[in-house]
């Protein structure tokens, strides 16, 4: 049976947190298989069993939230920056 028109599609988001330096070729090969290149770096992956059962052989090295869309590599940048620590209200006449 397929899915209903109106379910909209959930994906999970799937950020590498350690390194695999030094796993099997396996583990490695999961998470190419990800799309995961490099540590901090976040993926987006539709949710089904074949995701579900990749992360689950990687669920030690990564993070996983289940999420509604998938954001821009903008939103993702913005998201990560960290706030400046000050904030200029005027500037000064010349």
């Amino acid at each position: 049976m397929s899915a209903p028109a109106t379910a909209t599609t959930r994906f999970f988001r799937i950020t590498l947190r350690r390194s695999a330096i030094g796993l099997p070729h396996t583990i490695r090969g999961t998470l190419l298989a990800l799309g995961i290149h490099k540590r901090g770096q976040t993926v987006y992956q539709p949710v089904n069993c074949t995701s579900a059962g990749q992360i689950f052989q990687v669920k030690e090295l990564v993070k996983v939230e289940e999420v509604d869309e998938k954001k821009t590599k903008r939103e993702i940048w913005l998201e990560r920056r960290p706030d400046p620590g000050y904030w200029v209200e005027s500037a000064v006449p010349r």
